[in-house]
């Protein structure tokens, strides 16, 4: 199922969205960047992976190669993952030197122990050492269905923690949205923190164009639960109605919102690319130039 946009100022929006937008891609592929350069504005944020098992500098090879393709280079730091303040240090001073970072996502990770002495994203933002080492921003996550092992209030209370204590620091700062199958649930979560949180940019998770296999999985594994379970009440049919693999109807749904809220605060969409971040480059490039969803 392809979306289509109904009217010029929708896939205006649509467009300005995407542009303005962000995709991730894996640390052990850094000749992609290129192609990615290739594709997309210049300057187009860049998100680099830190997958569990993996050292902290194991992505800095990438990250250069971003920032040499005219890209910006964004590294996922993952709180649990980090072995010792020692090599957080020691990994950002790199990437801010030879790799021109100044943005880093700031997540907890998955891992059932810490390695090191972060539990969280906000004992690394207590740290201080990401603007001591020359960071000049971060993006938080956000989740529009929750968190799959933390309930609601801890989860809102500690991302307000979060934004005072980057602001303190006088970094500046974004949300990124966990992906989701259920526009309404998107919508619901930007129109909360904008209420909470006026003027906080946003940028709406997106899975990009996969195969549905490999899309259940991710959703699966990343606690996309809720919409999940509220297709599956409605049968087999309407989880292959939604679970497609072309992200067009989740942006259409994005740009409606925008365009019908003077003060919302999406700025752009992010796409996750489950390891094919050219094939959702290259689908973001079709809409930037011909304002239309990639068939």
């Amino acid at each position: 199922m392809t979306a289509v946009f109904g009217s010029d100022a929708l896939a205006a929006c649509a467009a300005e969205l995407v542009s303005g937008g962000s995709l991730e891609m894996s640390p052990g592929r850094p000749a992609d960047a290129a192609t990615i350069a290739a594709l997309l504005p210049a300057g187009t944020p860049v998100y680099v992976n830190h997958l569990p098992g993996r050292a902290l500098d194991a992505s800095l090879p990438t990250l250069m190669a971003v920032h040499d393709a005219g890209l910006a280079p964004v590294p996922h730091v993952a709180a649990r993952r980090i072995p010792s303040r020692a090599q957080l240090v020691s990994y950002l001073q790199q990437a801010v030197a030879v790799a021109g970072v100044r943005k880093v996502l700031l997540i907890g990770g998955d891992d059932p122990q810490a390695l090191g002495p972060y539990p969280d994203g906000l004992t690394v933002l207590r740290d201080g050492a990401l603007a001591e080492c020359g960071v000049r921003e971060v993006a938080l996550p956000g989740f529009p269905e929750g968190h799959p092992r933390v309930a609601q209030e801890p989860l809102e209370r500690a991302f307000d923690d979060k934004v005072r204590l980057a602001q303190a620091q006088r970094m500046g700062l974004s949300v990124i949205t966990q992906f989701s199958f259920a526009p309404a649930r998107i919508v619901e979560y930007c129109d909360d923190l904008s209420r909470r949180w006026p003027g906080l940019p946003v940028y709406v998770g997106m899975a990009g164009p996969t195969d549905a296999v490999t899309l259940l999985k991710f959703a699966q594994r990343c606690g996309v639960s809720a919409s999940l379970r509220a297709m599956g009440a409605q049968g087999m049919g309407a989880v292959r109605m939604f679970m497609h693999t072309d992200p067009g109807d989740q942006l259409s749904a994005v740009a409606q919102y925008r365009l019908r809220h003077d003060d919302c605060n999406v700025v752009g969409v992010h796409l996750f690319s489950f390891g094919a971040a050219t094939k959702s480059a290259a689908w973001m490039n079709a809409i930037i130039t011909t304002r239309r969803p990639l068939r």
